[in-house]
Formats: C-alpha cells, structure tokens, sequence
C-alpha cells in the first residue's frame, strides 16, 4: 500500500475520512486564542478539510498557508471559503515543500504518515521552522493497531523523533479533547532548537 497523493484523494471521495472532526479542533483552537500576534507565518501540513486554517484565516492569521497531498480536499477548502488566497493553498507532498515559517499546527497528520517516515517528519518540520519557530497540537496517545492510516504510538516513542531537534515545551496529556479522543491525545509545543 503505497499512500500517495491517490490513496488520499480516494479517502476522501469515498468519505474515508474518520479522523476529520467536521470543524475546529478545540486543542487547537485554544492554543491560537491565547497568541499575542497575529503576523506569525502559519503552516498546518496534511490539512484535509482544513477548518482549523478557516479558524485562523477569520481570527486574523493571514499569513495561514495550507499544504495537501489530495486534490479533493484542497478544492473543497476553496469552495467553502471564497475568500481565503488561492496562493496559499498548496498541493504538494509535504517532504517536498519548501519555505519559513513561524508556527506549525499539528492535526492529524503525523498519524496520517507511515512509521516509517517519522524521523524525516521530525528533521522537516525543523528544516521549516525559523530559529525558535514552534510546532504545536495533537497526537494520538494509543496504538490502532491497523495497516492503513491512523497510526498511533506513544509519547515515549514521539520524544526520541523529536528531541534531536527540539525543546520538548509541553507532550501531555490534552485535557480539551473532544469527546471521542478524550485520553488518547497528547498536545504537544515545541520549540526548534
């Protein structure tokens, strides 16, 4: 199973899509409320759906850019929200996107990938950040067990992909999950070394 940008794409014509909430992630959505400026350069890769970067985009983010591997979720974003900029609507696999950025918001993506590439997501988001820029939101605390996409693990395991290149600031338990993750998430805020 190879998961391209059409295994992505087909997810989301045949509605396989049980990660996606149907709006904002109250995680999420709390830790942007309590930012000071609004000017930050945001990134949220493997978006989908994307109504946590319509959130920003309302509350004075402007600078929201929104990355996905799949056609169909990017074009329903555009449908939806007219008037969010089409240049900062991205198609493109995530290893390969290039650019500088404040902030990264962290919703379902890490689960999305396969294990085998969560070192390389860790040095990426890295490679992304300014000195000091932050990735920050949720992962999932719990094993699925699956073959296909979410995969789970553990904030043990996630602590060794990321400290070679960041300040661990906060990987606890989230207290503010919506009601069907409650106690399998971790909200993460780390700060590139």
């Amino acid at each position: 199973m190879e998961l391209n940008a059409r295994y992505w794409n087909n997810r989301y014509i045949n509605k396989d899509t049980g990660w996606d909430l149907g709006g904002v992630s109250t995680p999420l959505v709390e830790y942007v409320d309590q930012l000071k400026t609004r000017e930050l350069r945001v990134l949220m890769p493997g978006a989908g759906n994307a109504y946590d970067a319509m959130y920003l985009y309302e509350s004075g983010f402007k600078n929201t850019v929104v990355l996905d591997f799949a056609k169909m979720p990017l074009e329903s974003f555009a449908s939806r929200f007219p008037t969010f900029p089409t240049d900062q609507l991205i198609r493109d696999d995530f290893f390969n996107h290039q650019g500088i950025y404040d902030l990264i918001l962290e919703q379902t993506f890490f689960c999305a990938l396969s294990p085998t590439l969560r070192k390389d997501y860790a040095k990426h988001m890295s490679d992304l950040l300014h000195d000091k820029g932050r990735l920050a939101g949720v992962l999932f605390d719990f094993e699925f067990g699956g073959e296909e996409p979410p995969f789970g693990g553990s904030k043990t395991e996630y602590i060794e992909y990321f400290r070679p290149y960041f300040e661990i600031c906060t990987m606890a338990p989230c207290y503010n999950s919506i009601e069907p993750r409650k106690g399998m998430e971790l909200f993460i805020n780390l700060r590139k070394r």
